[in-house]
């Protein structure tokens, strides 16, 4: 089995203009970051508005970085929003570049 590329697909001004919008907006809601083996989980508030701009960054997250996976877990409006995002050796380095932490 051939190994996954860890790289965004973007061009530099696409990935820019991703990074001060909608990485941005994940940035600033993030409550609680632990570290996986093989990537993170978040913690975010568990309000619909937080829910939609996580799935706006899951949609861009799959089409730029197709090596990365997505577990979101959900329960109420009430209850805090996880989102795992794990991938092969070398993705929490990558995570750390990309979203400059």
């Amino acid at each position: 089995m051939e190994p996954k590329i860890i790289a965004c697909k973007l061009t530099s001004l696409e990935l820019q203009k991703y990074k001060t919008e909608v990485i941005t907006l994940f940035k600033d809601n993030i409550l609680k970051r632990e570290e996986l083996s093989k990537g993170y989980r978040y913690t975010f508030s568990g309000s619909d508005a937080i829910l939609d701009q996580l799935i706006i960054f899951i949609k861009a997250e799959r089409q730029c970085c197709d090596f990365l996976s997505f577990n979101l877990s959900i329960k109420d409006d009430q209850s805090s929003i996880v989102l795992k995002i794990t991938g092969p050796g070398g993705t929490r380095e990558f995570i750390n570049k990309e979203m400059e932490f």
